[in-house]
């Protein structure tokens, strides 16, 4: 995994799948509020007036000369739970983008938020 500071420096670079097909572009990282890891990225997709940010997990992403490789198909990011480009993802529809994966989801012990936007 890498450091959320140097994903940052990712930011609207080319987000490709397996295959390298391009997926979109990277637009910002939630990091995982227990640990501050990043967790999901948020990835602009969409024609220019319908764009929208959906959400990828980061895990065994690859960085390379100018993209970022997520091992998800380009099929199931593009319909993953979204928000409008200058949206912040509610608290209640953290568990949504989990699902989408397959993976687990639990708030904090206290309630809290799992994502944050970094």
């Amino acid at each position: 995994m890498f450091e959320a500071g140097d994903i940052r420096e990712w930011r609207g670079h080319d987000v490709v799948d397996a295959d390298g097909h391009k997926v979109g572009t990277l637009e910002s990282v939630y990091v995982d509020t227990a640990t501050d890891q990043p967790f999901f990225a948020t990835v602009m997709v969409g024609l220019p007036t319908r764009r929208r940010l959906v959400f990828v997990p980061l895990s065994d992403a690859t960085v390379g000369p100018g993209y970022l490789k997520v091992p998800r198909p380009r099929s199931q990011v593009k319909h993953a739970p979204a928000i409008d480009t200058d949206g912040e993802l509610p608290a209640e529809d953290e568990a949504a983008v989990f699902a989408h994966y397959g993976l687990d989801y639990a708030p904090g012990t206290g309630g809290e938020r799992r994502l944050a936007r970094r």
